[in-house]
């Protein structure tokens, strides 16, 4: 999620403890929308990292440097000229606004003590970092805005720093119950809409959390609200905002198994889920912490699917190629439907044949397969006997047909599962290792190109998913087909249970017994939940999933590797995802 007022409010709580008295010992920029603050203060030395990028706007203290250029950029030389050793006094944010200000203290070129201020605007495409004298007086900015880019305010030196305010909003710091109440009712927009709209500094997914705190449906408007249900959005909303005022934050990441999906300062509820639920939380000490652990989790799913984009590539397109020619197999399949008609059109020639005088353009008799009057069209140029030639030839055409059909469609339909389940690897990898094997998959079947002759072979790394169900019992996922082959096969034992998602790609899941028969119910919904998010149907509420030991498990002769048959299997509906926590391999 993008920052919002409320995390803003958290980072300057954190930032006045650790950054207030503490003075600036480095500025370095090493990026040209970003800057590093290295301060050192209450016995400790902090990076302050903040970006101004569009893409991606953060403020928080970093545990890791980053590489300078060689030769500083000119906005850079300009704090290190007048802040360079300055002490910071105050750090503060303007209502719930997405900045946080920095008050800072120095001496001027004459030995005098002056102030200057270094404001972080993180608003989207418009963030940026303001330095300005303490009256305002713009000195420079990270980006310079001029009024052709921007009708609302400049940004340039000389010009006085302002707020700019495009819409009316209501600060949920002090806003009043008459005035929210206008704000909401006149807003002609879902209420969850309404409420980061006429809000200032409130995101979605807040706007949301606000609304299911109050048991209220945020697709509902503003207007729909009675006046008790105002009152009651109101006050819960009053709540939340004395916590803000107090400092009461409690930062958390919200997971989605390994991936985290949703950041905040404070309890998200509306993602509370129980322990087996598709969504987890993890909690921090401070906001910093959870920003660097976020992005980094971030960054590296990105990476991930950077790298494997060749691979996707090659799988998406050997996909289209195969469901193309599944189609037009299924449709000439059906075409062969008609071959038994035209073998009794032939049969009934063969018996009422003697019937025809010749030159007849059809043949009405009894169908004595049904007992039904049967019209047969004939050729009247042809004998009884010809027509019936002509359709047996017609059988035996599409009979021909159907057999081949039948087997090159099998074979196109296996190609599309393999294809199916190498996506869905490539959607569980978690780093480069993980790919190596999925690589190998493929040149192996022929969809990318095979090494030269006297290229080594890739060491393989990548290991299975290990889990320990909250009784204790081992559980492993295979993260590609070959894993689940080696699961299934050499890991398992005979009394071990295979869990797979019913009928959707994905993983083997293998909950080892250790020698017990009596395994508590809890194990097996943990190693469901896993074989429905490790699947194509990850996104769903619910999977079905197949469990059944695997002494019970068949391998199929000539299949692709992962590819297995089983009987009188168990099901159970899981919901994707699980509290657990990986086992240190």
């Amino acid at each position: 999620m993008a920052f919002d007022g409320i995390t803003m409010a958290n980072l300057a709580w954190e930032f006045a403890q650790s950054l207030e008295g503490g003075r600036i010992q480095k500025i370095a920029q090493p990026e040209k929308d970003e800057l590093i603050l290295t301060i050192k203060g209450n016995r400790r030395t902090i990076r302050l990292q903040i970006s101004a990028s569009a893409s991606l706007p953060l403020i928080y203290e970093a545990s890791q440097n980053k590489p300078s250029p060689l030769t500083a950029p000119s906005f850079c030389m300009l704090l290190r000229k007048h802040i360079g050793s300055a002490k910071i006094l105050e750090v503060r944010q303007p209502g719930l606004e997405r900045i946080i200000e920095l008050v800072l203290e120095h001496l001027d070129e004459m030995g005098d003590v002056c102030r200057k201020r270094l404001i972080v605007e993180l608003m989207g495409k418009h963030s940026n970092i303001i330095f300005c004298q303490e009256d305002g007086t713009i000195i420079d900015s990270i980006k310079r805005v001029s009024t052709q880019v921007s009708s609302v305010r400049e940004v340039l030196p000389g010009r006085t720093y302002f707020i700019p305010h495009t819409m009316e909003k209501g600060d949920p710091l002090t806003v009043t119950q008459e005035e929210f109440e206008r704000l909401v009712r006149e807003a002609p927009m879902k209420l969850q809409k309404a409420l980061y709209n006429r809000l200032t500094g409130i995101s979605p997914i807040m706007a949301e959390e606000f609304c299911h705190l109050a048991s209220i449906d945020g697709d509902r408007t503003g207007s729909d609200l009675s006046p008790a249900e105002m009152t009651h959005l109101y006050h819960t909303i009053s709540l939340v905002m004395e916590d803000v005022k107090e400092g009461r934050f409690s930062p958390n990441i919200i997971y989605r198994g390994q991936e985290p999906v949703e950041f905040s300062a404070l309890p998200l509820t509306c993602y509370e889920s129980g322990p087996d639920g598709i969504f987890t939380s993890r909690s921090f000490d401070s906001m910093s912490s959870l920003l660097e652990t976020y992005y980094s989790s971030r960054e590296s799913i990105t990476r991930i699917r950077q790298k494997s984009s060749d691979l996707r590539r090659i799988v998406s397109n050997a996909l289209e190629r195969n469901y193309k020619k599944y189609d037009l197999q299924l449709k000439q399949l059906k075409d062969t439907e008609k071959r038994d008609k035209y073998r009794v059109y032939g049969e009934l020639l063969n018996t009422y044949g003697y019937e025809l005088t010749g030159g007849e353009k059809q043949l009405r008799c009894t169908n004595y397969y049904t007992g039904e009057e049967i019209t047969i069209p004939l050729d009247e140029t042809l004998t009884a006997q010809e027509n019936a030639k002509k359709y047996f030839d017609r059988y035996g055409k599409l009979k021909r047909t159907f057999e081949a059909l039948s087997e090159l469609t099998g074979q196109t339909k296996n190609e599309i599962d393999h294809l199916e389940s190498i996506s869905a690897a490539l959607d569980i990898a978690e780093s480069e290792n993980d790919l190596v094997q999925i690589k190998e998959e493929l040149m192996e079947y022929g969809y990318a190109k095979k090494r030269k002759s006297g290229d080594k072979k890739p060491k393989i790394t990548s290991k299975p998913f290990h889990y320990i169900s909250s009784d204790g019992f081992q559980i492993y996922v295979g993260k590609n087909n070959y894993q689940n082959e080696e699961l299934t096969f050499k890991v398992a034992n005979g009394n071990d249970w295979w869990f797979h998602a019913k009928g959707i790609p994905g993983s083997h899941v293998i909950l080892k017994t250790g020698g017990q028969t009596d395994i508590p119910d809890r194990a097996f919904e943990e190693a469901g939940a896993l074989a429905a998010y490790y699947s194509k149907g990850r996104e769903n509420e619910k999977v079905e999933v197949d469990y059944i030991q695997r002494k019970f498990i068949k391998k199929v002769a000539g299949a692709a590797p992962g590819f297995v048959i089983y009987h009188s299997n168990y099901s159970l509906m899981a919901i994707p995802g699980c509290g657990l926590k990986q086992a240190d391999s």
